[in-house]
């Protein structure tokens, strides 16, 4: 369509639009201009000129020729003209069209000779240009008007046939003005009288009007004008009030909407851009008058311009009734939405109105009927205003959305406001809302979409909203947004207009088109693929006990896992084509540690890309390994994720898994139920036996004390069992020995703070094993009392305590510095005392732990014979003490 073609008519351009129909090759099929009207100036007009001897001078008449033909409006849907000269004989010096533009009618008129002749032979000429010269063959036009010009200086020498004429004149509808020239009587002093009232008879009614007198050939030119405004002065006004150009300004195509048997066009700029519709279709061509909206719009308002039929769409309600919808965006500054029916006399039935919320929303510009459920049935309504002052007045735009409700007897307020649709949230000039269009079928699951034009957007670039459909609703958060900067050219307002209902590339899905300054854009949709993956893993357990390979040097559980891909499409009639796939395969993600490896590739993570096609299921091997760990309670996982990697043509289903985890028990070889119950029998014995009473007595070479401890599995294996020494400060692990090491393996390593941990036949303590392993220990540190505890992984805790005691590793040297005194007899003593000697004791602790409480008791041979004092101790000295 283009609502802006216009027409020409004299001195008046008119906008009345038009809309072309194309087949699906672009080639016109038809045009459509219902409200395009026929000029005033659409006429044929003969010029009947007198060329007799007495037509004088030529060129006066010439003259006259080519100012009046300036008058004209020469040209297609406009005035043609044809000239024929007469005197005796008739002359038809060019037919009507024969001469399409002014420039070759005004050189054809300055070439134009005259004929000459004695004889003036006014009826004959009359009829021939009634009879003939308008016909179609002489290029006249159906509907046309038809004048005649006749223009003459003497009374005809055929008066008697000028009646027949002239009838024949009004059979055809010809309007004839005739032009009395009274040079040649006034030049011979003649009376004019007859002359005068034969000129009268062949102009039509009044006189007034179509007939004209001038004194001389040269006064032709004075009467150019008066006759030019006369002749297009014949259509103009129906009458004194009543204009009859309501519609010239109508802008059809502006906006359309194709109804089941028709189309309902917009006039925006019908009656005085107050607005309009029109419907064409099976039930014709219906033009509503302008006072037919005067219930919703009021007369008084005439003057504001609301631009009726801005946007048009209509409303399928449940039992076949319609609802026909109009747009004015600019009804009392905040617009309005009509809901109406169309009655085939014009006649208007508005069922709802609704109403903008803000001054100069433009709300109703865009208007959008909406099926969510496939049925025929509209659900939706959505109207946009998109100069909606948001956030920091900026002209963010908004999109309403009535739901469409059922009211069985009546068609007052079936909608309802039900939300808005949200565009992106930053601050900006958007005008969302400029554009509304529906996709049908977009998610290729039988369910439209809808698109949103934002031309604003990033700078005035511009960018284009996707909002998806679930059954029952519309999504108010969009689903992709498209800018015009992605795109990669210097697009300017993409979004200003959008369409999507043709598949550009044949490929079954709908594209779409949408507008920008100057561009037109097709994006084209893209199939949704829904990708299925599943795994399997041969063996399907890790063994723990039985090593198949070989990986690194050491012995490891090899395994291969099987991927397979399946891609189908949620459309019927898919194309063929491949899925280019981007797949990762790990294991133990986010898990710290490392149970397994890839065999090749990285040792946790594969990242790999397979193609295969759509339909077709294809998979692929991947052998990876177990390492030795002490983790077999948890089961391994295998993670796969995948993408698309080439999307051009396919996009994932957003609601498809991308991602799927197999988890790889251990094999535990524990029964059907593959679930281990366990009984571990834990025994203890000790060399050492003490009491309160009667402790034991540690002596030197003999201070080791031996525990004899046995573990037995009475039940099914036993995973990752283990046991747990505890010891008392004054004992230290001195040694341990496995009766017979082939049986059960046992490893032991020290914790620290007298802890020691020990795993008992690593990884797997079998069912009906046993385990006899003395352990011995020392003490480091003297006490009363001895404690030992044994534990084992399922919390069962023996425990020990023997009371002892110690034969200390006490040494006591001594040295004197006299070593003989001989004692006198009696009676041979001085009474003076003996010589002074030293004697020196050391005490050593030669064992390793310290010894309390010690005496030492020295015996000294103080007396003699009879009591008599042989020695006294002077004094004792210490060192090293407390």
């Amino acid at each position: 369509c283009a609502p802006l073609w216009s027409q020409k008519c004299g001195t008046s351009v008119f906008s009345s639009g038009r809309c072309v129909q194309l087949n699906g090759e672009f080639q016109l099929m038809r045009t459509i201009a219902p409200t395009a009207q026929r000029c005033s100036t659409y006429m044929d007009i003969i010029l009947v000129l007198d060329g007799s001897n007495s037509i004088y001078p030529w060129e006066e008449v010439q003259a006259f020729l080519g100012n009046i033909l300036g008058r004209f409006f020469i040209g297609p849907g406009q005035t043609q003209v044809g000239v024929l000269q007469y005197g005796e004989q008739l002359v038809q010096e060019w037919a009507l069209g024969q001469h399409p533009t002014a420039q070759r009618l005004l050189e054809a008129a300055r070439n134009l000779t005259r004929q000459e002749g004695r004889e003036t032979r006014t009826a004959m000429a009359i009829r021939q240009a009634c009879t003939e010269s308008f016909s179609p063959a002489q290029g006249g036009r159906p509907g046309a008007t038809r004048l005649l010009l006749v223009v003459t200086d003497g009374e005809s020498h055929d008066g008697d046939e000028l009646p027949e004429a002239l009838a024949e004149c009004d059979r055809h509808n010809v309007t004839r003005y005739a032009i009395a020239v009274l040079g040649h009587y006034l030049r011979r002093q003649q009376d004019p009288e007859d002359f005068i009232r034969e000129i009268k008879s062949i102009a039509s009614d009044p006189d007034e009007k179509y007939f004209f007198n001038v004194t001389d050939e040269a006064a032709l030119n004075d009467i150019v004008d008066a006759l030019g405004d006369r002749i297009f002065s014949l259509e103009g006004t129906h009458g004194d009030n009543e204009s009859a150009f309501e519609l010239e300004m109508s802008q059809i195509g502006f906006s359309i909407h194709h109804l089941e048997d028709g189309i309902l066009f917009g006039m925006v700029g019908a009656y005085d851009w107050e607005g309009g519709v029109l419907e064409e279709s099976q039930r014709g061509r219906i033009v509503p008058p302008r006072e037919a909206f005067q219930e919703e719009f009021p007369l008084e308002l005439k003057n504001h311009a609301a631009y009726l039929g801005y946007s048009v769409s209509s409303l399928q309600l449940a039992g076949g009734q319609r609802l026909l919808v109009a747009g004015a965006p600019r009804f009392q500054h905040k617009g309005e939405v009509v809901l109406f029916q169309l009655n085939p006399t014009g006649t208007v039935t508005v069922a709802q109105a609704l109403m903008g919320e803000q001054i100069g929303s433009y709300f109703g510009s865009e208007v959008l009927a909406l099926d969510l459920e496939g049925d025929g049935d509209s659900d939706l309504l959505l109207v946009a205003a998109p100069t909606y002052l948001g956030d920091q007045n900026r002209e963010t735009g908004r999109v309403y959305v009535y739901r469409v409700g059922e009211t069985p007897r009546t068609f007052q307020d079936r909608l309802s406001l039900a939300g808005s649709l949200h565009p992106e949230p930053r601050p900006q000039d958007s005008r969302f809302g400029s554009a509304l269009g529906a996709v049908p079928n977009l998610s290729q699951d039988g369910l439209a979409g809808v698109v949103v034009g934002a031309p604003l957007e990033d700078g005035h670039r511009g960018a284009l909203y996707v909002f998806h459909v679930v059954p029952g609703t519309l999504l108010p958060q969009y689903k992709q947004r498209i800018e015009a900067a992605a795109l990669g050219w210097s697009l300017r307002y993409f979004g200003i207009s959008v369409d999507g209902r043709v598949d550009m590339d044949g490929d079954g899905l709908v594209d779409v088109a949408v507008g920008a300054q100057g561009a037109a854009v097709v994006l084209q949709s893209r199939w949704i693929i829904q990708v299925s993956a599943w795994m399997s893993v041969e063996p399907a357990a890790v063994s723990v006990t039985r090593r198949n390979c070989q990986r690194s040097g050491s012995s490891a559980v090899c395994l291969r896992a099987r991927i397979c891909f399946h891609a189908e499409t949620r459309s019927r009639n898919p194309m063929d084509m491949d899925v280019d796939l981007r797949y990762n395969v790990s294991l133990e993600e986010r898990i710290p540690g490392s149970r397994a490896a890839f065999d090749s590739g990285g040792r946790r993570l594969l990242q790999r890309q397979i193609e295969f096609p759509l339909r077709r299921q294809s998979c692929i091997l991947i052998p990876f390994h177990v390492l030795d760990t002490s983790d077999y309670l948890r089961p391994l996982s295998l993670n796969l994720t995948w993408t698309l990697d080439v999307a051009e043509r396919l996009v994932l289903d957003e609601a498809s898994p991308t991602t799927i985890c197999k988890l790889i028990p251990f094999f535990k070889d524990c029964g059907d139920d593959n679930e281990c119950v366990t009984d571990l029998v834990l025994k203890a014995t000790t060399d050492i036996v003490g009491s309160r009473q009667s402790p034991h007595i540690l002596r030197k070479g003999q201070r080791r004390m031996l525990v004899e401890v046995e573990l037995e599995n009475r039940e099914e294996n036993a995973y990752n069992a283990s046991l747990w020494l505890h010891l008392t400060e004054n004992l230290h692990f001195s040694s341990l020995m496995l009766q017979d090491p082939s049986a059960v393996k046992l490893e032991c390593s020290a914790l620290g703070g007298h802890r020691w941990h020990c795993s008992v036949g690593y990884p797997v303590f079998r069912s009906q094993a046993k385990l006899a392993v003395p352990i011995r220990y020392e003490p480091n540190l003297f006490l009363s009392r001895w404690a030992w505890e044994n534990v084992r992984q399922s919390e069962g805790v023996m425990k020990g305590n023997t009371h002892n005691g110690c034969d200390p590793s006490v040494c006591s040297p001594s040295d004197t510095n006299l070593h003989r005194y001989e004692v006198h007899p009696l009676g041979t003593f001085t009474h003076s005392s003996g010589p002074e000697f030293t004697t020196t004791v050391k005490v050593l602790n030669l064992g390793c732990y310290p010894i309390q409480n010690v005496t030492l008791h020295m015996a000294l041979p103080a007396l003699g014979h009879h009591q008599a004092t042989i020695l006294s101790v002077t004094h004792v000295l210490t060192e090293n003490v407390s």
